[in-house]
């Protein structure tokens, strides 16, 4: 899942899994400070530039971006063991992190996650209170070009009330888990059909 700054992935994210607890939540790791209450493993692993950098040279990211002058990626390790196992994982990444990540992984499920409106989404990133008026127009400026991305996306959810937006997206989970394609994939052989005497 991704979206613009600001649209509320995180929050998303936070009463899917209280919704879902079986859903495995991925934790990217950032070269960004931590806000105020995150906690490193929990909601991030915050890393320094140098410690981001030994990950891209050895391969240990699925996926990373630069974003807004910070590095965001996702370990590609637990990502693997999560998958081989069978359960179902929740990436909760930037638009340049999806659209990498679904070059490896087309079989995946990928939803964009937007505003009610551009208005909306402006208020969104000023209540933070943690961004100056420059980093807010350029986070804006940002959004617009991501939102034109949507077509590389299979779903759109706005976010317009948190609890409307986690029930579309528990539909679509559960819309995926029945796909014909992937129910076959998993059973054994089926067995010819009879041919006509």
């Amino acid at each position: 899942m991704s979206g613009p700054s600001g649209v509320g992935k995180g929050t998303v994210c936070a009463n899917l899994r209280h919704r879902m607890p079986e859903l495995i939540y991925s934790v990217s790791a950032t070269t960004r400070h931590p806000r105020q209450g995150e906690i490193n493993g929990i909601n991030y692993f915050f890393k320094s530039r140098e410690q981001f950098q030994d990950m891209i040279a050895n391969d240990a990211l699925l996926e990373w971006a630069e974003y807004v002058g910070n590095y965001y990626g996702t370990p590609r390790d637990f990502v693997d063991r999560t998958l081989a196992s069978g359960k179902d994982i929740i990436l909760e990444i930037e638009v340049q992190g999806a659209l990498k990540v679904k070059q490896k992984f087309p079989e995946g499920v990928f939803i964009f996650l937007m505003p009610p409106s551009l208005e909306e989404l402006r208020q969104r990133i000023t209540g933070r209170g943690t961004e100056n008026a420059d980093v807010i127009d350029h986070r804006m400026s940002v959004a617009v070009e991501e939102m034109n991305l949507l077509r590389h996306y299979d779903y759109a959810v706005v976010n317009d009330e948190i609890d409307a937006a986690c029930h579309r997206i528990q539909s679509i989970i559960t819309a995926e888990h029945c796909q014909a394609s992937r129910i076959l994939a998993d059973m054994p052989q089926l067995p010819a059909a009879s041919e006509k005497a």
